[in-house]
């Protein structure tokens, strides 16, 4: 049955590896670029520096114009980091989406299971050789990954928690592509055709994708807010790399004056008219501004949650995915 299996996939295997290999000759030279420019820049210092706080305004003036510059010069390359976001579920359209539904399509399901395999171990068979290499390429490109946005991540102010760089890093790309071969798997059990099955998991992949995303990575811990006047000089208290989730200014009773924005002016600041800073925003006095964030060193232990979901997630579809196996006529 392994040998059988190999025979079914290993042009699949050699073409994955070949995609691999030419996406490591484009991506190994411009990370290597990037690297030498960050370290040019001498932003890794900057980096530890301004991870902490209660920095100089002179040396964070300095590190953030170093900061800018080298993302004007390698900003462009985010758009690419949107790019590599579609590996997991290319993955899962190749390789899940056929397994099942194209033995069943081709007719080929019932010549194997009239030959003495029975259905389940053909099911765990197939299913567990194509996880385990699932799994063993999810590694090579979570670890490649982390290795290239390194640089972007640290020079991007919302740091590792970003939303496209916490996605191509760390741990959870393992999650990502075990979930989108398993919805490809089950998918393949309910939708005996291959293209309905691989465009029921591309939509299937992108809406749970966005959900968790947006709805839930946002409280796998409560959030922790700050405050600090609208007067005054320095910045606030909070670390480079926090993940920014709302902030605005609010009035002494809490009431939110103005989302997504904050006022800083220096003691008695007037405007052009000789009204009080804010004034025109109807702030009245002892007016705040105020943030809710993640702080950064939140980063792996928000990797391990949503890892363990789709993980999870993957685990349901591949049982639902045998329960139906044992089902198709």
């Amino acid at each position: 049955m392994i040998w059988l299996t190999w025979r079914q996939h290993r042009k699949q295997a050699f073409f994955t590896l070949l995609g691999f290999a030419a996406l490591a000759a484009l991506m190994v030279p411009i990370g290597l670029s990037m690297r030498h420019s960050f370290a040019d820049l001498g932003l890794a210092d900057c980096a530890r520096q301004l991870a902490g706080t209660n920095v100089a305004d002179a040396t964070r003036e300095t590190c953030e114009a170093g900061f800018r510059r080298f993302t004007n010069r390698y900003g462009s390359l985010n758009l690419v980091a949107v790019l590599l976001l579609t590996l997991p579920v290319l993955v899962g359209l190749f390789w899940g989406a056929p397994l099942v539904a194209r033995e069943v399509e081709q007719g080929t399901h019932r010549f194997v299971w009239t030959q003495g395999v029975g259905r389940a171990r053909w099911a765990l068979v197939k299913f567990g050789l194509v996880g385990a290499a699932t799994v063993l390429a999810a590694v090579c490109y979570g670890l490649g990954m982390s290795w290239w946005v390194g640089p972007l991540t640290q020079a991007a102010s919302e740091g590792r928690l970003g939303l496209i760089v916490f996605d191509l890093q760390g741990v959870a790309p393992i999650g990502y592509t075990l979930f989108a071969v398993a919805l490809g798997i089950f998918t393949g059990t309910v939708w005996k055709r291959m293209l309905p099955a691989m465009g029921i998991t591309l939509a299937g992949f992108i809406g749970v994708r966005a959900a968790v995303a947006i709805l839930a990575r946002p409280h796998y811990q409560p959030a922790r807010t700050q405050t600090f006047p609208i007067e005054g000089t320095g910045t606030p208290e909070i670390s480079r790399g926090d993940w920014i989730l709302a902030q605005g200014v609010r009035n002494p009773d809490g009431t939110m004056i103005a989302a997504d924005t904050r006022i800083q002016c220096p003691p008695g600041g007037k405007g052009p008219d000789g009204r009080a800073c804010g004034a025109e925003l109807g702030i009245e006095p002892g007016a705040y501004n105020w943030q809710l964030y993640q702080p950064a060193d939140r980063f792996w232990l928000f990797q391990g949650i949503e890892t363990g979901i789709f993980v999870a997630l993957a685990l349901l579809l591949l049982y639902l995915a045998v329960r139906r196996v044992r089902r198709i006529a």
